[in-house]
């Protein structure tokens, strides 16, 4: 499609997300003057605030574009997805929220320091919080790029550009406390934009005479061919997903800005329930571009159904207004998610790299963390630009899988026993990145997914995770002289509800 008329809507709508970020970041930069308030929001954030700006930075663009571009290519088999990412706030929930906001950490470092007391942990989680962070990274600016190119037809460059340049003025001016205002209110905006196309489209198609099915063979048709590979492959993705929430960075810092662990619980009870909505609408699109788009079925193209199918289905001008809606809640969504991993991997950054190579004394902890900032958004963006199309939904597939292969064993281990030792850590964090990264690897290498080698390396999770965990667990083991002393006086604060420590003061 040619810039024109039909691109208004679409420029409108991009041009309008964009200001309407930065005006609400310029408006809660007025909250930010400490260094807290830039990392954590000073630990002030309350629960339906925080759940609508965890939603907002969770619901990337993945779910948005990435979902429903599988329903289209693959059928019901790819709803594995939004359960397996909407599941995994279960499980952390359960086993991870409380605990985690109770340690008084920043970031996941400085969890994994407080815990084991160890440089050289901290160390290695420095490396995969910022590793998982540009990997997951990569997918929101190749999107930003896939939605230019799709609704106004520009160069896929600019979309990155913009993307990249909107996230650092907002996150460099105001940190936590202002991105959590914007990404509180980009969540709404993505249902927004989701819900009301949706509800014309279904209305188009009952009224339609259009065949309810299309031609294709069937519906559960899975990534990889069927038999053991493909039961392999939707077991991988529900280990992928359901572990893998726990480890993301931008996720896990989201619950360091509650008051308290009572408080984080109810933020996660909160964000399942907006997620629960959300992942009603993208399979919506994708049973819809089934039966009016199978021609997009196909790489490089499936990802841009949400964007082009109100253009088919719906004529003239209402048409192209429902494309501008969906264009800006996809453009919402590029933004909040890469906000939200900027904060994350500018934090890990500012206190192991920035802050610590010039020193304290002359850069400062604001100063430092904007640094940060630049780094972090900066090189995923350049690697988007140069990097070959990758899937949107797989790439954040591979970055689910990287961080429940290393985070998720150290979490729900060092917050559920004693007796891990740093050794232990490091040993497991190695086994499941090296993995991982070897998985990844092999994936960008290969242009085709055929055979056995392909399918465990295209879906690691589920022999990267045990991996991991048995390592840390047996080197633990061989390596006990080395628990820290204070281990058990730190798991029982991390297990001592708020309540408890007051009425014992």
């Amino acid at each position: 499609m040619s810039p024109g008329l039909d691109a208004a809507p679409g420029v409108v709508a991009v041009t309008l997300v964009t200001l309407a970020t930065l005006g609400i970041g310029t408006w809660g930069l007025r909250f930010s003057r400490t260094t807290s308030d830039f990392f954590v929001a000073s630990r002030t954030v309350r629960p339906r605030l925080n759940a609508s700006a965890i939603g907002g930075e969770y619901l990337s663009a993945a779910s948005f574009l990435g979902v429903a571009g599988l329903v289209l290519t693959f059928g019901a088999d790819m709803l594995w997805y939004p359960v397996g990412w909407t599941a995994g706030y279960l499980v952390l929930l359960v086993l991870v929220a409380a605990p985690l906001r109770r340690s008084g950490a920043y970031t996941l470092p400085d969890f994994a320091e407080a815990r084991l007391g160890s440089r050289g942990v901290r160390a290695a989680c420095s490396l995969l919080v910022v590793a998982v962070g540009w990997l997951y990274l990569l997918p929101q600016f190749q999107g930003a790029g896939i939605t230019l190119a799709a609704t106004v037809g520009a160069p896929t460059w600019l979309g990155p550009v913009i993307v990249g340049l909107v996230v650092l003025a907002n996150v460099t001016s105001g940190g936590m406390r202002s991105i959590t205002f914007v990404q509180a209110f980009q969540y709404w905006l993505k249902l927004t934009a989701l819900l009301v196309p949706a509800m014309v489209l279904l209305a188009v198609w009952a009224s339609d005479s259009a065949p309810r099915t299309s031609g294709s063979d069937g519906w559960s048709v899975p990534l990889a061919p069927g038999g053991m590979e493909g039961l392999y492959v939707t077991y991988s993705l529900i280990i992928a997903t359901f572990l893998g929430t726990m480890g993301l960075p931008h996720v896990v810092v989201r619950f360091y800005t509650n008051p308290d662990g009572r408080a984080a619980r109810r933020t996660t009870l909160v964000v399942l329930a907006l997620l629960g909505v959300f992942y009603l609408l993208p399979p919506v699109y994708g049973a819809l571009g089934r039966i009016y788009a199978p021609e997009l079925a196909e790489p490089g193209r499936a990802d841009a159904l949400v964007l082009e199918l109100p253009r088919i289905m719906v004529d003239g001008p209402a048409g192209e207004l429902l494309t501008g809606l969906v264009t800006a809640g996809a453009f919402a969504a590029f933004l909040s998610t890469s906000s939200g991993l900027a904060i994350a991997v500018a934090g890990v950054l500012s206190q192991d790299v920035t802050g610590r190579f010039w020193g304290e004394r002359r850069l400062g902890g604001v100063a430092a963390f904007r640094l940060g900032a630049v780094v972090a958004v900066t090189v995923p963006c350049v690697v988007a630009l140069a990097a070959p199309n990758l899937g949107v939904a797989r790439a954040v597939g591979l970055a689910f899988a990287m961080a429940a292969s290393t985070f998720c064993p150290l979490l729900l281990l060092g917050i559920w026993w004693r007796r891990l030792t740093d050794a232990g850590a490091i040993a497991g964090l190695l086994a499941g990145g090296v993995g991982c990264a070897t998985a990844i690897g092999w994936t960008l290498a290969s242009s085709t997914a055929d055979g056995w080698a392909d399918t465990l390396m295209g879906h690691p999770a589920a022999w990267t995770v045990p991996l991991a965990l048995s390592t840390m667990v047996a080197v633990s083991l061989l390596t006990p002289d080395r628990v820290p002393g204070h281990a058990g006086r730190f798991l029982v604060r991390l297990h001592t509800p708020e309540v408890v420590e007051v009425d014992r003061g």
